[in-house]
């Protein structure tokens, strides 16, 4: 008798690409790393596991008690912070959130814009941005959860000239991961997934 056991990811996005970011930045080793708002129970975690990481969310954080993970309560949206810079800046399945107030952050129709212009401007010239979202067909708002954009969408955010794509992943509607896709040279039809960049930012 054979019986076969069938591992099922729920939340399968949050899993590849914590595991697909930190193994990037354990390979890209930068003098350092800043990340905002990513899961600290899964990304955040990962890379503590080899290296000092610095997080910033507006929520706060308890002491975690891990000598690799400092903690800065910021406002991304807050365009009069003074942000640190680092070489190295994450935010993954976090942007859509900002401006929706579900975790006590102003309501804001462009929040994740203005956010966007602050992540982008804490990182160093030649510095890698990793950033993460709800991808689908469709720009879509999930009141007051989370927006979806079309994985083409963020070529039109403020300021974008100044980052170089170097690698986009995805993972689909099913769960499953799909690894350095041409995504300025084809389309994709997703519903719900998750869009992972990384971008250079250019001298």
């Amino acid at each position: 008798m054979t019986t076969t056991i069938q591992l099922v990811l729920r939340g399968g996005d949050y899993f590849h690409q914590d595991l697909l970011i930190a193994s990037l930045i354990a390979k890209k080793n930068p003098k350092r790393h800043i990340d905002i708002g990513s899961r600290i129970d899964g990304f955040v975690s990962h890379v503590a596991l080899f290296r000092k990481i610095e997080v910033i969310d507006i929520r706060p954080l308890p002491d975690t008690g891990h000598e690799n993970i400092s903690f800065i309560q910021a406002d991304l949206m807050n365009q009069s912070h003074d942000f640190p810079s680092a070489d190295s800046v994450s935010c993954l399945h976090a942007i859509e959130h900002f401006g929706m107030g579900r975790y006590r952050d102003p309501i804001d129709p462009d929040g994740y814009k203005t956010g966007f212009v602050n992540i982008l401007n804490m990182v160093e010239p030649d510095g890698m941005l990793y950033i993460s979202f709800p991808i689908g067909n469709n720009n879509e708002i999930h009141f007051n959860a989370h927006r979806v954009f079309n994985p083409h969408d963020i070529f039109e955010w403020n300021n974008i000239d100044k980052l170089k794509l170097e690698r986009f992943d995805y993972v689909d509607d099913a769960g499953k991961l799909h690894q350095n896709f041409a995504l300025q040279q084809r389309n994709l039809n997703i519903k719900h997934g998750c869009g992972i960049y990384s971008f250079r930012k250019l001298r």
